[in-house]
């Protein structure tokens, strides 16, 4: 008993000198210099594209490619510590590392004392209590950087891809950026996604959402917000690389604003390239809510 307990140990502080050392090497993207970032008739970057590599998307897209320096890359992760594993043992072992992993981040959102215990148990209890597990959309700021964007003088389109394991539907967002002002907050019924203006500021793009409900989570660790939640998402292109960068705003909850980690993808260089089919949600199984194992 004792040399299995101490086996775990080795294997989780190496865990975290693998993280800790990949911390330390981490490098801004590669390629991105020489490529000039495309413009608009009106002078502005133009982020359409498909935007599937790197870890965006919505949780799907082509596998990982450099990009962002930051945050964890899962499929590149699960091609480097399950090899030689197949099936149902790559998988659980991939979800079980991931967990680890995510637990691990020290950017957590920044909640007040009263509301830790709630987390905790809905993390705990994720299977059977995250939204996504019942095919719920993941809302914003959790569904991510979009897989595809398309660019009006008055308007962008985000298209988001099935989430993969986390069980999320294929979704999208249709945000003005003709000047208009947000309702004000007591004429909205709360959403998803909230309702979400954009405008630019230099050569970023920032989303402004407010009007939200409180069913979804802000991320897979059982992390909640409230109604009055406001996040401000800021793109930038630059050449080939997009980034997303996040503030939560929840004065219900929140001791103060959370900035998320940035979030980098890619453009797709096939011009032929499209969103892929995805297959319809399907709520997660029953081991996995018995065993209470994280997809």
């Amino acid at each position: 008993m004792k040399s299995a307990i101490c086996n775990i140990f080795v294997a989780i502080a190496m865990l975290c000198c693998l993280t800790l050392s990949a911390s330390a090497q981490r490098q801004a993207p590669a390629g991105d210099s020489k490529v000039a970032t495309p413009r608009t008739a009106d002078g502005h970057p133009d982020l359409s594209g498909l935007w599937n590599g790197g870890n965006g998307g919505g949780g799907g897209g082509a596998p990982e490619e450099p990009g962002d320096p930051n945050s964890f890359q899962p499929s590149v992760f699960a091609a480097r510590h399950t090899e030689g594993l197949t099936g149902a043992a790559a998988l659980i072992n991939f979800e079980r590392d991931n967990t680890i992993l995510r637990r691990m981040n020290g950017n957590k959102p920044p909640y007040k004392p009263q509301y830790w215990d709630t987390v905790k148990k809905l993390d705990q209890n994720g299977n059977t209590e995250d939204p996504a597990g019942n095919c719920m959309p993941p809302g914003v700021p959790r569904v991510g950087p979009p897989a595809q964007i398309s660019q009006t003088p008055n308007q962008l389109i985000f298209l988001y891809v099935a989430g993969g394991a986390a069980a999320f539907p294929a979704t999208y967002r249709v945000i003005p950026t003709d000047g208009r002002k947000h309702t004000p907050l007591d004429d909205l019924d709360g959403t998803l996604n909230g309702e979400s203006i954009g405008h630019w500021e230099g050569d970023t793009m920032v989303v402004d959402t407010i009007g939200f409900g409180s069913s979804t989570w802000l991320d897979i660790e059982g992390y909640i917000h409230s109604e009055n939640m406001h996040v401000v998402e800021r793109f930038t292109r630059n050449g080939n690389t997009l980034t997303l960068q996040t503030t939560v705003e929840d004065p219900d909850m929140f001791l103060k604003p959370w900035v998320m980690t940035p979030r980098v993808v890619r453009l797709n260089p096939d011009p032929l390239a499209v969103i892929p089919e995805t297959p319809p949600c399907s709520e997660r199984d029953y081991a996995h809510a018995v065993t209470k194992e994280h997809h």
